[in-house]
């Protein structure tokens, strides 16, 4: 058995104060025995403030891949294994610096696997340069994949992760209220109903254990739906939080619960992938 979760919870353009807040959340998550733990898409500096006009005075700070950010959390994880994102300095053709919407996976032992985001909406289009890829990649829990939040929404990237024998999947999200018909209530808006339905089949179609963090609060013209999860392989919701911060904890014997759901169905080999046709 082990303990895996999920964290909604805010964060800023304040690295120090980003950086305190992990530690905090880490060790309440020590605490719970937690072997694996996702934090939202810029736990490290934040998100940005609107996703139809974007202020770029006000952009999340670029963060080198290997820098003293990214050490300072490996120093505070320890034993465990966490996931997190933040915005990444890269470098175009001619080496000029680009911004990815990136993702990390890490321990006290040092980096396990990296993802930069692929599916960039409109909106926000001009501000970050797209990944390439999608990879699974080992850890001490199991075999596992990243996504950033608009990656979800596309069955493409998780059933990539899954083929790539990633019996888990995190998604680190930054995935705000409705922007165009935002609901009274939290519970009611529609990127809340699409955030969950997404969380959860992505799960069952792929019939892996689906880790869903999220950003709360608000942040400029955003407000953040929380919500963090975690989804079992037949897409079941073991653990939650609302829209408040907080984290969902579940304990998973992982390859019995993945095993179980593929027992008689199993979606992956029954694929026919020479009658999908040319995308």
């Amino acid at each position: 058995m082990v303990r895996l979760a999920a964290a909604a919870a805010h964060f800023t353009r304040d690295i120090g104060f980003d950086l305190d807040r992990i530690k905090m959340i880490i060790s309440h998550a020590r605490d719970a025995g937690v072997a694996l733990l996702a934090l939202p898409d810029g736990a490290l500096g934040g998100y940005l403030t609107d996703l139809r006009r974007p202020d770029e005075e006000c952009l999340p700070p670029l963060l080198e891949p290997n820098g003293d950010e990214v050490r300072s959390v490996i120093d505070i994880a320890g034993e465990m294994v966490v996931c997190l994102g933040y915005s990444e300095l890269g470098a175009d053709e001619a080496g000029g610096p680009v911004r990815y919407d990136a993702g990390v996976c890490l321990s006290g032992d040092g980096i396990l696997g990296r993802h930069r985001k692929v599916h960039i909406p409109a909106g926000v289009a001009s501000l970050f340069r797209a990944g390439d890829g999608f990879s699974a990649f080992d850890t001490p829990v199991g075999r596992m994949g990243l996504l950033i939040d608009h990656d979800k929404t596309f069955p493409e990237a998780s059933r990539r992760l899954a083929l790539d024998g990633a019996e888990i999947i995190a998604c680190l999200s930054a995935w705000p209220t409705s922007l165009t018909n935002r609901a009274p209530r939290m519970a009611q808006d529609r990127q809340a109903r699409l955030f969950d339905l997404y969380d959860q089949a992505r799960a069952a179609e792929n019939q892996v254990v689906w880790l869903s963090s999220n950003q709360s609060g608000r942040h400029g013209a955003l407000h953040f739906l929380g919500r963090a999860k975690v989804v079992g392989p037949g897409g079941e919701i073991l653990a939650r939080t609302w829209s408040k911060g907080g984290l969902a904890v579940a304990e998973v014997d992982l390859p019995g619960v993945v095993g179980a759901a593929r027992s008689v169905l199993h979606h992956l080999s029954e694929r026919r992938p020479e009658t999908y046709g040319a995308p």
